[in-house]
């Protein structure tokens, strides 16, 4: 009994000593198992690497592998990095790493010693790696890699969610616009961050993108390298909610939830300049007070007179601001043409399904933020720009300008009118833009610009055979005519001329520019008006002298533009003699004499047809007579040109000249044909 009782005793001794040794086991091993438990919760899961087998292999304690510890070291230690920008040479290593723009000091160091210690792993005894981690990249290698742009190798990492639901081409559009738009501003900074970022919507759901490269590389390679990982993404990121591609030189990534920061996380560095003003005032500890107190009071005055200007301009764009959403609402809530099926490729439209509002930021894009290179023309609105879309759709972005008398009115004026307008010789209105003061209207592109840039340049000219010149009338005509008759509207447009003509890739005419257009009611025949619009040169007298319009100044307005086309001369600044006479009472004496065809432009002799230029001389003729009522309506003229055997009435001498009595140079001016006076005051008229 004794034995058994010592027996246990000893068991019991055994098993606590054993209890105690676990305990003082657990005990010491707990900062390990916490270090392990760390570390691989710590494992970014976005980590990606590439080992370069084409530049070698090191030795295990050779200089090689002495110098990329070195370079580990320095990049671990850092506690300065240079808007989140490290490159280095130890040796015979050279090695880049970058953190993401959005990043802080903090996170970006503890990112890059994450990141060695996986390629350390990874790419054991390579001489050239890459790694990227969801904040940053490190790359090294045996042989420059400092201010070289390289796309490969590279990744591509996808959102392990589930594809995204719709349209994946509709999506991957929309993506690759704002993609090329972040890819140009990310280029075009400076030496020390390319890095841009934003957003897009495609209905209720946001897209979120960023673009990054390293910042040694140049504007044009920096644009290269994400112009081909953009390329990339269409590949491999289809139909995903979010996708990675990484490039040596540089990455992109979009979501559909946002993943970055707002701006930049390094702030920008201080000018040596203010650097030395607080040097100063470091220095300057005792100031007089009464020094003192004349800066407070300057300082007062000078902050209440910033405050007065910031917001007085507060107010003028908060006005403005005002003025463009209601006029947005205006536009949107009176177009409901069911005609209309125009629909602008559904990301650009925004707030209508009527109309398109075309967002500014794909505008930029399409016409490189409206650079001069992509100028076709100016207009009394303002400059016209080419511009091209994702899909490669070709437009023409009218843009007003500040400078311009025309304004909101105008800009509502034509959206409204032209977006209810169809008709196969109208120019089509795709959209408008109303954003950060920008009122911008997009239309179909013409190819062939306007008639004017043809018509009255001779190296050009000759391209307008009398077939095509008498297709351009009768395109012209039928137009004008849908116009004033067979639109849902009656239409005047009040600036019918040569460059208001443009003409497609098959030379078909389509009128333009209804900016001062007027709606007639149905029992309106006439409107008398105190604001008299339109071009010298093309106006009815009863509306130059009287501001009194109706479909007959149309009429007149064609037939100027008519026996311009016939003649290939303008009639504003036409001279053939001392007496500044115009070019209707030209061609008047030259009909009435039976002299028809010597108006006819001599660029014409071989192609016209005599019965025809003679036909189009008499019409002109009957549209620019004195009395409105003696002119013929747009339905008859359409009539007239289509028929060989209508008897047409003879008209009379027109009374009234434009010409000036003042000599001028025949040849126009180069402004004389970019620009369009919308908006002036006849005057030196001769009543003859």
């Amino acid at each position: 009994m004794p034995s058994l009782l010592l027996s246990q005793q000893k068991r019991s001794a055994e098993t606590m000593i054993t209890v105690f040794k676990r305990i003082l086991f657990l005990i010491f091993s707990f900062p390990v198992l916490t270090y392990l438990v760390t570390l691989t919760f710590a494992v970014d899961p976005f980590f990606q690497s590439r080992c370069v087998a084409d530049t070698g292999n090191y030795t295990a304690n050779s200089a090689y592998e002495r110098d990329l510890n070195s370079l580990f070291n320095e990049i671990s230690s850092t506690t300065k990095l240079n808007y989140g920008f490290f490159h280095s040479k130890f040796g015979e290593v050279n090695a880049i790493a970058l953190c993401r723009g959005d990043v802080k000091l903090n996170d970006c160091t503890s990112c890059l010693n994450g990141t060695v210690s996986e390629m350390k792993q990874r790419c054991h005894r390579y001489k050239e790696a890459i790694g990227w981690s969801e904040f940053c990249m490190l790359r090294y290698s045996s042989r420059n890699i400092s201010k070289r742009l390289e796309i490969s190798p590279g990744a591509c990492l996808l959102n392990t969610r589930s594809a995204v639901a719709g349209n994946p081409e509709e999506i991957l559009r929309v993506l690759q616009v704002l993609l090329d738009y972040l890819r140009r501003v990310a280029a075009a900074r400076g030496a020390l961050l390319k890095y841009a970022t934003g957003n897009s919507s495609l209905g209720a759901q946001i897209w979120y993108a960023l673009v990054q490269c390293t910042p040694d590389l140049s504007e044009q390679d920096c644009n290269d390298c994400l112009e081909a990982a953009t390329e990339g993404s269409g590949s491999c990121c289809v139909g995903q909610m979010g996708c990675r591609v990484l490039r040596p030189s540089c990455n992109l990534r979009f979501e559909s939830a946002k993943f970055f920061d707002a701006a930049p996380a390094v702030p920008p560095p201080q000018s040596p300049q203010s650097t030395k003003e607080e040097d100063k005032q470091k220095k300057s500890v005792w100031i007089p007070l009464g020094a003192s107190l004349s800066a407070t009071l300057g300082l007062a005055l000078f902050s209440a007179c910033g405050f007065f200007i910031w917001r007085r301009r507060n107010i003028q764009e908060d006005n403005e601001n005002s003025q463009e959403v209601q006029l947005l609402d205006l536009v949107q809530g009176s177009i409901l043409d069911e005609h209309s099926s125009e629909n602008f490729n559904r990301e650009n439209v925004s707030r209508s399904q009527e109309f398109p509002s075309i967002q500014l930021d794909i505008l930029h894009v399409a016409t490189n933020y409206f650079c001069n290179e992509n100028k076709l023309g100016e207009g009394g609105f303002g400059p016209v720009y080419k511009g091209t879309l994702a899909d490669g759709k070709a437009i023409a972005v009218k843009r007003l300008s500040r400078t311009s008398g025309q304004g909101l009115l105008e800009f509502k004026n034509e959206v409204m009118l032209i977006a209810k307008l169809q008709h196969r010789n109208l120019v089509r209105l795709l959209g408008c833009c109303l954003e950060k003061n920008e009122k911008l209207l997009v239309y179909e592109f013409m190819p062939n610009r306007s008639l004017d840039v043809f018509l009255f340049d001779s190296s050009m000219a000759v391209e307008l055979s009398w077939p095509k010149r008498f297709s351009i009338i009768k395109g012209i005509s039928r137009g004008v005519m849908y116009l004033h008759e067979d639109s849902r509207l009656r239409i005047i447009h009040r600036d019918l001329k040569a460059s208001n003509v443009l003409l497609d890739h098959e030379m078909n005419p389509k009128i333009s520019d209804f900016g001062m257009a007027r709606i007639f009611g149905g029992d309106q025949n006439q409107v008398n008006t105190n604001r008299v619009v339109g071009t010298y040169g093309y106006m009815a007298p009863e509306y130059a002298m009287e501001g009194l319009f109706s479909i007959k100044s149309d009429v007149f307005s064609f037939g100027v533009l008519l026996l311009e086309i016939i003649s290939g001369k303008r009639n504003n600044g036409f001279h053939v003699s001392e007496r500044g006479e115009s070019l209707l009472t030209f061609a008047w004496k030259l009909w009435s004499k039976g002299q028809g065809m010597e108006l006819m432009d001599q660029l014409l002799v071989q192609s016209c047809v005599a019965a025809e230029v003679l036909k189009c001389i008499h019409i002109g003729l009957l549209c620019v007579q004195e009395d409105p009522a003696d002119r013929p309506s747009m339905s008859s003229v359409v009539v007239m040109l289509g028929s060989e055997t209508i008897t047409l009435p003879r008209p009379v001498e027109p009374a009234f000249s434009v010409g000036r009595v003042v000599a001028e140079p025949t040849e126009p001016t180069s402004n004389d044909r970019n620009r369009s006076i919308n908006e002036v005051t006849i005057s030196n008229l001769s009543p003859r």
